[in-house]
């Protein structure tokens, strides 16, 4: 067997491969099965979180959240009452409450850390709406 696995089907064909700089040696390795070609994914920079404290009702946000990748929540405090997530597809002037399958999705009445929401359309905010009996809910929206 040849070590050279690219073979020329006729005088007039040119042979093709892709290599890269082996990181051991400095020298070409050529792309195959036994050595992918090293990539690394791109991730976009993550938007600031939405974070602060209450002890008011009302809507805090935006949060723009970076498509494709989860949305955590964290609620923290001494609290009574609801908070939970509002999606929005322009700016704001129209807060739609979350559901899965027709029901309430995303409404939490205790302190909670958690993966909530993954979003996959551009463009798309998020916002939180708080109703306090009581107390003082810190909260923490990120990625």
């Amino acid at each position: 067997m040849s070590s050279n696995p690219i073979t020329v089907p006729s005088g007039y064909a040119t042979a093709f491969a892709i290599g890269f700089a082996d990181a051991a040696s400095g020298n070409l390795s050529i792309v195959d099965s036994g050595r992918p070609l090293p990539v690394s994914p791109i991730r976009a920079a993550a938007s600031a979180p939405l974070t602060g404290s209450t002890a008011a009702s009302g809507t805090f946000g935006p949060f723009t959240p970076i498509p494709e990748r989860p949305v955590f929540i964290s609620l923290s405090g001494t609290w009574q009452g609801t908070v939970s997530l509002r999606r929005s597809l322009d700016g704001g002037q129209t807060l739609l409450p979350l559901t899965l399958g027709g029901q309430a999705w995303a409404t939490f009445s205790a302190n909670a850390c958690e993966p909530l929401w993954e979003e996959h359309e551009d463009g798309a905010t998020l916002f939180l709406a708080v109703t306090l009996t009581s107390g003082t809910v810190s909260y923490r929206l990120s990625q």
